[in-house]
């Protein structure tokens, strides 16, 4: 799927943009043959939908208003759709009725990001990926799970394979790290408790690579585990693991307790979303300040806000915070803890909120500090 997506994001703008270059060539028969933002002669409309014809992956192409643009021979296959029925310019919801790719559709609109759904069709597995294009036009990627319920198996098993095998080495080295720091005196100590950081650092990454690779294999509809609960209750959960550490550096917690914040949700995960983010504001938190979080009531959403009083974000931290291994600029930081993760905290958390159907977002406060938002609905995702 990771393929399917670098594939359709590179390409569902220029789909889109050809299939409305093809609709306006219909009106002003004199336009270029060539598709926007390539030269004339290079690629043009009918090569474009040659190769989609040809492809082994089902394409559906939708207009903003939710009509089919364009399906080609494999997608209705796989939806049963008769060859001699003419869907082309007819609203989805009149050709088909499947609730979890509608749910998808809704998601992606609303997120603007790629989402995923599964279903059966006539005994069939299969599975969808919508991608969101230019103006509102969305590409939608079907295929059969059979094969590719193998292949997630066989790389669940090889990540599964990979972080044992990388424990039992790790362990041994804790033994012997804590062997040496006992045997060795005077500056050898100082190189025994980096060997010592290094390693734990290493355990960490393997754990949250595991956790990272469970996530993103779940999908929106799995939610058998959700249970009520409340914003306010994970806050005070997750910030009494941190909070020695906040009385060292004499951080303090505010929470505005005017909106608990009721919601159904995985409760774990949703606790490691909420300590990874009042982990990493309290990393970049002056000793003597406090971090600031507050449950916003939106429509049909809560959005759990979290401020710090730190240097805020650069435009690189902005782009890029959520990427995996990424750590940012540590000359901001203000804890010495700054350097010690894994870089995947914020990744989990992106995933997490994914999962619940929901997302996060973060920016720079008007008056200073940064504010990380995690964005929830308050009602469970379509099924």
């Amino acid at each position: 799927m990771l393929l399917s997506a670098i594939c359709g994001l590179l390409i569902g703008v220029m789909v889109t943009l050809a299939v409305q270059r093809r609709r306006y060539r219909r009106r002003d028969p004199v336009a270029n043959d060539g598709c926007p933002g390539f030269p004339p002669g290079t690629i043009n409309t009918p090569q474009l939908l040659a190769w989609i014809d040809a492809a082994t992956q089902g394409w559906v192409i939708l207009a903003p208003d939710l009509t089919i643009a364009y399906i080609n021979a494999r997608a209705e296959r796989f939806l049963h759709i008769t060859r001699n029925l003419l869907v082309r310019g007819r609203p989805l919801n009149e050709v088909l009725s499947i609730p979890q790719l509608e749910e998808a559709i809704i998601s992606t609109r609303h997120q603007q990001r790629p989402q995923r759904s599964e279903w059966e069709q006539l005994g069939e597995p299969l599975e969808a990926l919508v991608l969101p294009g230019s103006e509102e036009w969305l590409l939608v990627l079907i295929q059969s799970r059979q094969s590719l319920e193998a292949q997630q198996q066989q790389q669940e098993r090889w990540v599964s394979d990979v972080a044992h095998e990388l424990k039992t080495p790790l362990t041994a080295l804790m033994l012997v790290s804590d062997r040496l720091e006992m045997a060795v005196h005077g500056e050898d100590t100082v190189l025994v408790q980096r060997l010592q950081r290094e390693l734990q650092r290493l355990q960490l990454m393997v754990e949250d690579l595991l956790e990272l690779s469970r996530l993103e294999n779940c999908l929106l509809q799995d939610n058998d585990g959700y249970i009520p609960i409340t914003l306010e209750n994970l806050v005070d959960n997750a910030w009494s693991s941190v909070r020695p550490l906040a009385e060292q550096r004499q951080v303090q917690l505010v929470l505005d307790r005017s909106q608990p914040g009721p919601l159904m949700g995985d409760q774990r995960r949703l606790h490691r979303a909420v300590l990874n983010l009042l982990d990493n504001a309290l990393r970049f938190s002056p000793d003597g300040s406090s971090v600031e979080v507050e449950v916003v009531s939106s429509g049909g959403w809560w959005m759990l806000m979290i401020r710090d009083h730190g240097p805020g974000l650069s435009e690189s931290d902005l782009g890029s915070m959520f990427q995996r291994f990424y750590r940012g600029d540590p000359s901001r930081a203000r804890s010495a803890r700054s350097g010690s993760g894994s870089g995947l905290g914020l990744a989990i958390v992106q995933q997490i909120a994914v999962n619940h159907g929901g997302r996060v977002d973060a920016r720079n406060h008007p008056a200073g500090g940064t504010c990380m938002e995690l964005l929830l609905p308050k009602s469970l995702p379509v099924s």
